[in-house]
């Protein structure tokens, strides 16, 4: 038996073009001499298709492409849509098309509810079990979470399936892809049964799909591999009675920063392809922040689609500007200079009869941050270049973030990168080539709002930030479970007061890439009115 696992990156919501993709692959994969296509969970809609399941007519579309699809394939399909019952319930499944229609429809059973998953608020869990005979082997077929559930697999190999098709769209985080090979793993060699886990890859808002489609035998071993953050088509032989298989296609998993960085670039590319953008601006500071964001950018569209705008004032210094062109020298992206004094010294006059003689504070820096913003929207506005924001999750987390100045823009590629890890970022992609001056990496890290001003005259040292807010953030420790770790007191309990105080600024900033089991937005959903201490 050929297996075939098209590892595709559909657009939720272009249900013709989806489906007109599908029928391409299904094409090519029969001309290699596959006997099974195996497709992505919810190939035809895109992954997650959220409200637009409330529309019927969106619906009734997708079971339209899917007769559609189901006349063109010369080979069996399995392929993920949304089915709907005669009473108007929704459900998750997958379709095995063959001669003309599709012959057999597993409905998913188990619909994650957690984390970025709301399925149970769309779609009703199925009941019914489907294994078919593929010759004398007998496949079982599964959506997703289905295969997360050690029973459902049981049952299945108890019920004589040699082989176990899923198809997933299982999203990415730093280490997910080794965990979910190892279930894999756990799955197969717990019941004696080979396991096809095709998954979906691409971005979709917040969210990447990391693709690493596998094949697993029934020994744990791992005998295909598809590639990491890109489409690709993949093709096993097995003898569904044999515990291993001999020819073994691998693609290695790359350490943790190349899987962020893989992540990051798919994730900026994609949302610019799937929303129609073709170029992206952004400020240069000279800093690392912005300047691993100008590296993700290059990498993700090409330079030409990149403008860096150096946006100096009265405190930027000289090493400072520097940094910054040299950062565009070595990534070969054009850049403008517009300098801030200007228009923020007129700022100043204005409210001058109404600050009087008070001290200058937190405002005036304020005001530069969104005299930058305002002049990187007015270049999108005239260019329809989107601007990216190029804050990190330390700083978003802790409200080190100005609304309407460093927080404006379209997209934030590192809205869920911690500080620590922006670092480590940096260092890699210069693995790859020179793109990142070493001074913007080594220097302490500074907002350039006032004389001499350096990150740490605000906050923590971010080694301690970072592991007090991995704890806070993510794990949802409380007080007292994050000084037992070994933190102070006293920094645990700012820490806390100053996320919880700056939820409201991350409720009005840009979507970002979804890096860490939990991040900002669709993961976590605290409340902004909230009396409630950490």
């Amino acid at each position: 038996m050929i297996l075939a696992l098209a590892q595709v990156d559909p657009t939720v919501g272009d249900i013709d073009g989806n489906t007109a993709r599908a029928g391409e692959i299904v094409a090519r994969a029969a001309a290699s001499g596959a006997d099974v296509v195996v497709m992505p969970e919810l190939m035809l809609t895109g992954y997650p298709p959220e409200d637009l399941l409330a529309k019927p007519h969106f619906v009734q579309r997708n079971l339209d492409a899917l007769e559609r699809l189901a006349t063109s394939c010369a080979v069996p399909v399995l392929v993920g849509f949304v089915d709907r019952d005669s009473d108007g319930n929704l459900y998750n499944a997958a379709a095995l098309l063959g001669g003309g229609r599709a012959q057999r429809v597993y409905r998913k059973g188990n619909l994650p509810n957690y984390g970025v998953f709301d399925e149970e608020r769309y779609f009703e869990p199925g009941e019914n079990d489907e294994i078919i005979a593929f010759g004398d082997t007998m496949i079982a077929l599964t959506v997703c979470e289905d295969i997360w559930v050690p029973e459902t697999v049981s049952r299945l190999a108890s019920q004589g399936a040699r082989v176990v098709l899923n198809i997933s769209a299982s999203p990415f985080h730093v280490g997910k892809g080794v965990a979910r090979e190892e279930m894999l793993q756990a799955r197969a060699r717990d019941n004696g049964v080979w396991v096809a886990y095709c998954n979906l890859v691409g971005g979709q808002d917040e969210l990447v799909f990391d693709g690493r489609s596998a094949v697993i035998a029934p020994d744990g071993t791992v005998v295909a591999r598809a590639a990491s953050f890109a489409e690709d088509l993949l093709l096993v032989r097995i003898d569904p009675d044999a515990t291993s298989v001999g020819e073994q296609r691998v693609e290695p998993m790359g350490g943790a920063e190349e899987e962020v960085y893989g992540a990051l670039t798919l994730g900026l590319r994609d949302y610019m392809n799937k929303n129609g953008f073709h170029d992206v601006v952004l400020g240069l500071s000279g800093g690392i922040d912005s300047a691993l964001t100008a590296a993700v950018a290059v990498d993700a569209l090409g330079a030409e689609h990149v403008h860096g705008v150096l946006l100096p004032s009265r405190y930027s210094s000289e090493g400072s500007v520097q940094d910054a062109q040299a950062l565009a020298g070595m990534l070969g992206i054009e850049t403008l200079t517009l300098p801030i004094e200007e228009p923020f010294s007129a700022m100043l006059a204005t409210l001058e009869p109404v600050f009087c003689d008070m001290p200058a504070d937190v405002t005036e820096e304020n005001l530069q941050a969104r005299v930058r913003g305002t002049l990187l929207m007015a270049l999108s506005n005239k260019f329809g270049w989107l601007v990216l924001a190029t804050g990190n999750k330390s700083e978003l987390s802790v409200g080190y973030s100005t609304l309407y100045g460093d927080m404006v823009g379209g997209f934030a590629p590192l809205k869920d990168v911690l500080k620590t890890r922006v670092y480590r970022l940096a260092v890699y992609r210069n693995t790859l080539g020179p793109a990142i001056p070493e001074a913007s990496i080594t220097k302490p890290p500074s907002a350039e709002l006032r004389p001499d001003q350096v990150d740490q005259d605000s906050l923590p040292p971010y080694d301690e930030l970072d592991a007090v807010l991995n704890s806070y953030v993510v794990l949802d420790k409380g007080l007292e479970a994050i000084v037992a770790e070994g933190h102070d007191p006293a920094l645990v309990s700012r820490v806390i007061r100053m996320v919880d105080a700056a939820e409201y600024k991350r409720r009005q900033g840009p979507l970002g890439i979804r890096i860490s089991p939990k991040a900002f937005g669709k993961d976590r959903r605290v409340p902004v009115t909230n009396r409630f201490g950490g």
